[in-house]
């Protein structure tokens, strides 16, 4: 994760002293644009940004990345940069990190890092510092407004004295324009981008009419602020009623001020077709290694948390589209036809295959791929999603009635109407596999007060695919557990119990996946979790 003549001459003076005088007019904004509440690009195609921050100021020679990120599907990537504060990334890389981006096919959002947690920590820039450095680079940003977008300043104070956030925000954005950049713009908030005092929430709209171009996004960062399904809806809801646009820019699985509901953050995120960024593909310090996406940089090396946000429920590979803008900026507003009934096969005690007859899209951009709903009434939660006609749900709760219904999607981000529902009960039990399962973990970090372990691996050791595990495991007398991911955790007394997620619970016969936990322990006790049993559905 920042105005004594003869008449006539009199006349033609005035005039010309006026025309000097007068304001300039506000340009309409070219390229990526706010419309509404979402994002666009110049033919209108809406744009849901789907991707990952990249810490390039600090790993410069990892130009490969750009290409490892695209390959797993992503349409965006944030790109950490240095005015300063540490090497500066002066206008020759910052020249070369826009050909990066054309060159794979990637919106890139360009983030100046130097007013990370000014007013608390020592060092950090003011917004204003930061616009200077946009201004020195400009020559390697004019003209690239359809697939650059300019974060001003990453998470721009800390929690220390956060009243000025808005006037140097406001300030900031107008000195952008009046320096003529015409590019969409991102705003962070403060509180290391978490806003937990609402600050950004309640001057949102001040903050917004200080651009002349109207085309400024507001960016939340969402980690152990948001560790509840209530606190992540509350805030999105917030500036939906505002009418005023937000993405999540940050996020993690995990972080050292509590544990992120990344599950909800998703979710959320897809059913309201806000973008989000996750923090970060590799090279992460200070304690906080667990948030890297990919191990040493290397794609073939995905982490638990890599795993979750490229191939989890709604995640980078399922739901990223690829702007139109580089093939070619084909405008499609025609939503694919709707998709046939489901039917419904291999019901088991947590899953169903699905099946339906394909949509198709005469708008030219293409069926994209399809999500699949279950009908609950107000709201209905997204149980996954399917880039052919066809699903296999895992997670499923036992001897419970599922409705059921598909939507298509396009390239272009149109959706089709809902299919016909259709309705099935899943089993109450001995529905599973034969065989079972084997948990092993491996404690990653340790410290007097705690430990970290990552990863549990659960492989399936059965003849046939799981649709489910549950791995338990007891803690030390004393240890209290204070973080999980990539799996439902419940505690009784010392007695932890790990249920698979949504998205991997689904082993073939020797697949495995894992999950990982934190531990508090008092200080000086060296214990750790030792053992853990596995059971397969």
């Amino acid at each position: 994760m920042r105005k004594p003549i003869g008449l006539v001459a009199a006349a033609f003076l005035s005039l010309l002293v006026s025309m000097l005088a007068a304001p300039a007019p506000a340009h309409a904004a070219v390229g990526l644009r706010v419309s509404g509440t979402k994002i666009v690009e110049a033919n209108g195609n809406a744009f849901v940004m789907r991707g990952v921050s990249h810490a390039h100021t600090w790993y410069t020679s990892q130009t490969s990345s750009f290409a490892d990120i695209k390959a797993l599907k992503a349409n965006t990537v944030r790109v950490v940069l240095s005015g300063g504060r540490w090497t500066p990334n002066a206008a020759s890389d910052v020249a070369n990190v826009v050909s990066l981006c054309r060159q794979n096919r990637l919106i890139c959002v360009l983030e100046n890092h130097d007013t990370t947690g000014y007013g608390e920590q020592s060092g950090a820039y003011t917004l204003d510092q930061a616009v200077t450095y946009w201004n020195s680079v400009k020559s390697a940003l004019t003209g690239t407004e359809d697939f650059i977008i300019i974060n001003i300043g990453n998470e721009p104070y800390g929690n220390n004295n956060v009243s000025g956030w808005t006037s140097a925000t406001s300030s900031a954005i107008a000195r952008m324009r009046t320096l003529g950049f015409q590019h969409l713009l991102i705003v962070d908030a403060p509180n290391w981008g978490q806003d937990w005092q609402f600050t950004m929430r309640d001057n949102a709209a001040t903050v917004a009419a200080a651009d002349p171009q109207h085309n400024t996004v507001f960016s939340i960062h969402m980690y152990g602020v948001f560790d509840t399904a209530a606190e992540i809806t509350a805030y999105l809801n917030a500036f939906q009623s505002a009418g005023l646009p937000l993405i999540i820019g940050e996020f993690g699985f995990n972080h050292s001020d509590g544990d992120p509901d990344e599950d909800t953050i998703m979710a959320q995120a897809q059913q309201r077709a806000l973008g989000y960024i996750g923090w970060s593909w590799s090279g992460n310090g200070g304690g906080v290694e667990y948030l890297d996406m990919v191990t040493n940089f290397n794609p073939a090396q995905l982490t638990s948390w890599g795993q979750r946000i490229f191939n989890g429920a709604n995640g980078i590979v399922s739901t990223s589209r690829e702007a139109t803008f580089f093939s070619g900026g084909s405008s499609d507003t025609t939503p694919p036809t709707t998709p046939g009934t489901p039917s419904a096969a291999n019901i088991t005690s947590s899953g169903a295959t699905l099946s339906w007859t394909a949509s198709t899209d005469t708008g030219g951009s293409g069926v994209a791929g399809y999500d699949v709903y279950r009908e609950q009434g107000a709201t209905d939660p997204l149980l996954g999603t399917s880039a052919t006609n066809s699903i296999t749900l895992t997670g499923l709760s036992a001897a419970t009635q599922y409705q059921v219904y598909v939507r298509a999607r396009d390239v272009a981000g149109n959706t089709s109407a809902a299919s016909a529902l259709t309705t099935f009960t899943t089993l109450s039990g001995g529905g599973g596999p034969s065989g079972g399962c084997t948990a092993a973990g491996t404690v990653q970090s340790q410290w007097s007060g705690g430990y970290v372990v990552q990863p549990v691996t659960v492989t399936n050791t059965g003849t046939s695919a799981t649709t489910g595990w549950t791995v338990t495991f007891t803690l030390p007398a004393g240890h209290t557990l204070s973080g999980s991911w990539n799996a439902t955790v419940s505690v009784s007394g010392q007695t932890v119990t790990a249920k698979n997620a949504g998205y991997n619970g689904n082993l073939a016969p020797n697949g495995s996946t894992s999950f990982g936990f934190q531990v508090a322990r008092p200080s000086g006790n060296t214990a750790t979790v030792s053992s853990y049993t596995c059971a397969a559905s």
